[in-house]
């Protein structure tokens, strides 16, 4: 009898051998998958998945160059605690010394207004066992002795000076603080303060126009 051999298919007694054709799988991009290497299922990174910077591809972790930078809570404090002291003593000098009625004035808020936010400061202070200074240092007394010498137009100027130069920090160190602190509480305490300080900004301000305006006046005569 004559065995007919069918084109890719033998036969020999009762079983059939039919020629295996590995199949390559198509993957993405045109590049092709060997059936023993797995597949990557939903929510699975592949071994040679590129990772980014910050971690692997797809996730959302910041970078931390874009991140602000965070203040020192426990430095911020003892500054502002000094700071605050200052103002009350030159506010002092100010009712005492200045011959403008409007620069008295402004001392006395200073006085009124710092001696308040002084007293928030050492309430937080003592809540988050903070120590915070209760006399001047070396630096910031210099300034009160600067000013102590002086009188009448000339300590108006000086103190003017002072105070533009000393709250334009002030501002901008208490932003920093609510923007980028760390404790709750002591953000908290510059955000609240900060609308005081803008407004003595403010003020100061006017004081150093009516100053220059003063001067130039002076000088016309």
């Amino acid at each position: 009898m004559r065995r007919t051999l069918f084109p890719g298919l033998v036969c020999a007694g009762v079983f059939c051998i039919q020629p295996i054709t590995l199949v390559r799988a198509q993957v993405p991009g045109g590049q092709t998958q060997s059936p023993s290497t797995p597949s990557t299922f939903p929510g699975q990174n592949s071994p040679n998945r590129s990772q980014g910077a910050n971690g692997p591809m797809g996730t959302n972790t910041p970078d931390a160059s874009t991140m602000p930078d965070k203040t020192d809570d426990k430095k911020f404090l003892k500054d502002a605690a000094l700071g605050g002291m200052t103002e009350v003593e030159l506010g002092k000098l100010a009712t005492q010394k200045a011959a403008r009625d409007d620069v008295k004035q402004f001392g006395q808020k200073m006085v009124d207004d710092h001696t308040k936010a002084n007293d928030r400061l050492k309430q937080i202070a003592g809540q988050e066992n903070i120590p915070v200074p209760d006399t001047l240092d070396s630096k910031h007394q210099s300034r009160i002795d600067k000013l102590s010498k002086l009188s009448g137009a000339d300590f108006d100027k000086a103190y003017i000076k002072d105070q533009l130069k000393d709250h334009q920090t002030d501002v901008r160190e208490f932003n920093t603080e609510a923007q980028s602190g760390t404790d709750p509480n002591i953000k908290s305490f510059a955000a609240n303060t900060l609308p005081t300080l803008q407004h003595h900004l403010d003020m100061v301000k006017d004081l150093n126009k009516s100053e220059k305006t003063s001067a130039k006046q002076t000088q016309g005569q």
